[in-house]
């Protein structure tokens, strides 16, 4: 083959790899550049940032300048590329948008999901409809109970219900405690909420009165040792079978998280056992709980590890965001897929997540939970009174706008007005108060607390 010909074969070769990268570069740039729509409601507005809650309530930030709409409104978002479902800000671009109206009259279609109360929303719906503003903001807030002034309050906020501690059953006897409670219920507009502590081990606030309970419950730990999970199992229906006849009807445990060193904060209150065993006994006490009248709540979301303790201090979690997937979010899956329908976030700042919120406060924690979990249920935070968030400010509104449906809170007071002024100052609507409220309701409607004849 001659020179000439040789140049001409390699002419051509080069010309084809060229026509080859030209049309392969072109496909991937095209798939780059697939457009996606995403309906969903406007939570906050700042500085070209939109904010924005889709019908799982998963809650995404995006770059839109000069955005004609408002706080509440629906509206639709066509962007380039993939939505990042793990975190809340995305780097998307938007190429428009457009508002979507919705008759008031009708369950906005957003609001429809396929969750563990899917069943009970269109009632819950229409109960939503007969409530006063005030008594939809009173439906997100439980509260830490005031034996003094517990009355007065419920008839002022309307609160979704209460916690109790220790000191609320020292020296009480069962009847005197069926008592408390049945007057608090007598007394509510919307069937109460009536949670408490009762992990077991450190942490009894019945059992601690032997008036209530022959001796306290003993801790998960104690239990596996003596039994395995039949003995769990049957701890959590005598636990249950006590608190219902008490009136209690949340309980917020087990404690679900991950901790196999001695030394660790949470230790003495986990299981104490690796994250494969751990997610046996969320699960088992999750199935034990079901049909015992007895709602309980998975803790502390998304694993507390070895941190330090947030009733004092803020605390940062510096652990991998794969070794958290790997080793802590396991139980909360596990006990979620059998049923569970209340998860507890912590206030920890999870660094690898979200470097400047709590996780309580932390749209992306949250996200994570609705989305990789696909959890449809209740998320509560942990006491916002304690130390980790008392002093962060509006840390109500906060955690509202971060995603939780239930917010823990010693001052009410403060969290009521927090939530009163943010409506009246548009940093968020009556519409994300609506849809929160609905939750709450339809959870309610699911556990038997709300019949359709009721006022």
């Amino acid at each position: 083959m001659d020179k000439k010909m040789i140049g001409i074969l390699l002419l051509l070769i080069a010309g084809i790899t060229s026509i080859f990268f030209f049309f392969t570069h072109k496909k991937e740039n095209q798939k780059d550049e697939v457009v996606n729509e995403l309906s969903a409601s406007v939570l906050k507005m700042e500085n070209d940032k939109v904010t924005v809650v889709d019908e799982k309530m998963g809650i995404y930030t995006f770059s839109i300048q000069d955005m004609k709409a408002s706080v509440g409104d629906t509206i639709a978002i066509r962007y380039a590329g993939l939505l990042n479902k793990d975190t809340e800000l995305q780097d998307n671009t938007v190429i428009e948008y457009s508002t979507l109206t919705e008759d008031n009259d009708l369950l906005p279609t957003e609001w429809l999901e396929e969750g563990i109360f899917s069943n009970y929303i269109d009632i819950a719906y229409k109960k939503l409809q007969t409530l006063s503003l005030d008594e939809k903001l009173g439906q997100l807030l439980l509260v830490r109970y005031k034996e003094d002034v517990a009355l007065k309050d419920l008839n002022t906020y309307h609160f979704s219900g209460f916690v109790f501690f220790e000191q609320d059953f020292k020296n009480k006897t069962s009847d005197s405690v069926k008592e408390m409670i049945n007057t608090l219920q007598k007394n509510a507009s919307i069937p109460l909420l009536t949670a408490v502590d009762e992990e077991g081990g450190k942490i009894v606030r019945v059992s601690s009165n032997p008036n209530l309970v022959t001796s306290p419950f003993k801790s998960s730990k104690e239990l596996y040792k003596e039994g395995g999970f039949p003995k769990i199992t049957e701890d959590t229906k005598e636990k249950s079978d006590i608190l219902n006849k008490l009136g209690l009807n949340l309980n917020l445990a087990p404690v679900v998280d991950v901790s196999t060193n001695t030394s660790d904060y949470m230790y003495e209150r986990s299981f104490g056992e690796n994250a494969t065993l751990t997610s046996t006994y969320a699960k088992t006490v999750i199935e034990a709980s079901k049909g015992t009248g007895v709602s309980y709540t998975l803790k502390h979301f998304p694993g507390y590890g070895n941190n330090a303790d947030t009733h004092t201090g803020s605390v940062v979690d510096n652990r991998t965001l794969e070794s958290i997937l790997t080793n802590d979010i396991p139980p909360f899956d596990a006990g979620i897929n059998a049923g569970a329908e209340a998860v507890l976030v912590s206030h920890n700042i999870v660094n690898s997540i979200d470097n400047t919120n709590p996780a309580s406060l932390s749209p992306s924690i949250h996200n994570i939970l609705r989305n990789r979990l696909d959890f449809s249920g209740i998320i509560i935070t942990d006491d916002l009174y304690m130390g980790a968030t008392s002093s962060i400010k509006n840390s109500t509104v906060k955690a509202l706008l971060a995603g939780n449906d239930l917010i823990i809170t010693t001052d009410y007071e403060q969290s009521f007005s927090e939530l009163k002024a943010a409506l009246n100052n548009g940093t968020i609507s009556e519409d994300l108060i609506n849809r929160v409220a609905l939750r709450i309701l339809s959870w309610k409607y699911y556990k038997g607390l709300i019949f359709e004849n009721e006022k």
